[in-house]
């Protein structure tokens, strides 16, 4: 058994260092081994202590012209260097960038382009990881057997006026690049084509392929090129995954990924990711320079529609809402959601809620200050002030507030904006409770009510002011009893039809005490005054209940415009 361990063990160490393992260390005799020490080092792609903030720029392509306006509208001050050899870079304070790779084939200045981003990275400007045209150039450079196609025959051509130290200088820099990046404490990834969450930050021949390749399923499509399995739809990591490879025509976020490969060489644009304020700036292409295989421009064969439907569009995952969750956020702690909690929620909004595509907002449970000191008070103004003014909030804005039902409106100008922008084929709207159900029970009424607001929007002028198609509104609507009749029954008018016809008899009973001589003033003050407190109690109440039969008969109060586009 242990002879045969040992062969095996001698034939595999051949294979670890096409397996990734660049370093094999090999101890042949026990006095080594007890002589050895071992050092832990950080891998070469564990970037966490890498904060940012970075610019995160897509495949370039050899586009250098493209590449210095993007630069420049990122904020990079680009300028020829003063051998005329290259070009001298200079970040915004405290930035740095990160090539994506692919900086080589297909464009016009791969040289150029070479020259510009090997400058920054020698400068420490620039993170630069390995796409699968540059590793291919670099096996080339370096006497490897490749076949030549992709627009490498280009590159080759520019790189032949060159001189020999620059194509050496390319093939080590090329060859030496890490397959991806983890930075940011584990919350952002880099990778040229992708990476799934099992895979993050480790080393093997495995890891390397997918983040130059990605994943295919083994077929090819009409134009003979491999069919990508897509990997982002099912990717529930933590950390945000950015990468390029396949071009798109715009760059858009599938759960916590997005591709910013946005085909510049193929007449597209340059797309950077500004990280960690998620902003994305692009320049166009000044021409288009290389045709591509698969067209994806043409609005024929242009990203699939959310009517033909893509995965991400029209299914839930289980996974995202069962089991226990930990949700980081970016201005507080995680968020940990029990199981428990997440079965019951489940379990509700299965039966109750409404397509889930509208509930872009959920409303939290508002929070009361504590308990009034003062006598017979529940809560007094000062004191809330008070609070908040110890807990560090300098400014509060208080707004009028009617008492009635709280629903969420999400409003759309036409049914092709509630398609392009929610993926939902019926209805321009939603109009639902703070827990996710439906706020009315007659369709039609919901429909009317949304018609009325998207005209009082178009009068209004809000759709051209906000530059939006659509809106997300939180809103009072009135009157109360169109929601809580029966808390009013039950609960308000029950306390006021009791208390009225009790103080009314007390009352009497008092004067008659009066007229018999006996002296019942403090009484008969103390419940005349609570006479007219139940007075008032009742037609505080009744001012928001009042019979709904129609449109005409609702109210409704705006008081926060939550989103828009």
């Amino acid at each position: 058994m242990v002879a045969r361990q040992a062969r095996q063990l001698r034939r595999s160490r051949k294979k670890l260092k096409r397996e990734g393992f660049r370093h094999v260390f090999v101890l042949s005799s026990p006095e080594e081994v007890a002589s050895a020490a071992v050092e832990r080092t950080r891998l070469w792609n564990n970037l966490k202590h890498e904060h940012g903030p970075f610019d995160i720029i897509g495949d370039v392509h050899g586009c250098a012209d493209e590449l210095v306006s993007l630069l420049d509208r990122l904020g990079y001050a680009v300028s020829s260097a003063h051998d005329g050899a290259g070009y001298a870079v200079r970040p915004p304070d405290g930035r740095r960038a990160i090539f994506l790779e692919d900086l080589v084939d297909r464009g016009p200045k791969t040289p150029e382009v070479l020259r510009l981003v090997m400058g920054m990275a020698a400068s420490g400007d620039a993170l630069c990881i390995p796409g699968n045209h540059d590793v291919k150039l670099a096996r080339k450079l370096r006497g490897k057997d490749v076949r030549i196609a992709y627009g490498l025959a280009e590159t080759l051509a520019q790189l032949e006026g060159e001189p020999p130290e620059f194509r050496e200088e390319v093939a080590a820099f090329l060859y030496g690049l890490v397959g991806h990046y983890v930075l940011d404490g584990g919350d952002l990834v880099v990778a040229h084509a992708g990476l799934k969450e099992p895979l993050q930050g480790r080393t093997s021949g495995r890891v390397r392929d997918f983040v130059l390749f990605g994943e295919t399923t083994g077929e090819t499509d009409e134009f003979g090129l491999p069919i990508r399995y897509d990997w982002a739809t099912e990717y529930r990591g933590r950390a945000m995954v950015v990468y390029g490879h396949t071009p798109v025509p715009e760059a858009e976020w599938i759960n916590r990924t997005i591709n910013i490969d946005t085909g510049c060489a193929f007449g597209g644009e340059l797309t950077a990711l500004r990280y960690p304020e998620g902003e994305l700036v692009s320049v166009p292409a000044m021409h288009t320079y290389y045709k591509p295989a698969r067209p994806f421009l043409a609005p024929e064969v242009a990203a699939p529609s959310v009517e033909a439907g893509r995965p991400y569009d029209d299914l839930l995952d289980i996974g995202d809402v069962a089991g226990k969750r930990i949700i980081p956020t970016r201005l507080q702690r995680n968020v940990t959601i029990r199981e428990e909690n997440a079965a019951a929620a489940l379990e509700v909004m299965s039966r109750f809620a409404i397509d889930p595509r509208w509930l872009i907002y959920l409303p939290p449970t508002m929070s009361p200050s504590e308990t009034s000191h003062g006598p017979d008070l529940l809560e007094h103004p000062a004191e809330t002030f008070a609070l908040y003014r110890q807990q560090g909030v300098p400014e509060v804005i208080c707004e009028e507030k009617h008492m009635g039902s709280r629903a969420v409106v999400v409003v759309c100008r036409d049914e092709q904006t509630s398609l392009a922008r929610f993926g939902v084929s019926e209805g321009a709207g939603a109009c639902y409770t703070r827990t996710g159900r439906s706020f009315f029970d007659d369709a039609a009424l919901e429909e009317r009510l949304l018609d009325r607001l998207r005209n009082a929007l178009d009068l209004a002028g809000t759709w051209k002011e906000l530059d939006t198609d659509w809106v997300c509104l939180d809103c009072e609507i009135m009157p109360w009893s169109v929601k809580a009749v029966e808390l009013l029954r039950g609960q308000y008018a029950a306390v006021g039809a009791a208390a009225g016809p009790a103080l009314s008899e007390s009352l009497k009973a008092l004067e008659t005490a009066a007229s018999s001589g006996l002296d019942v003033s403090v009484l008969q003050e103390r419940y005349g005054k609570r006479m007219e407190e139940v007075g008032r109690y009742v037609d505080a109440y009744r001012r928001y209940s009042w019979p709904v039969r129609s449109l005409e008969d609702l109210r409704l109060a705006p008081f926060h415009l939550l989103a828009s586009e």
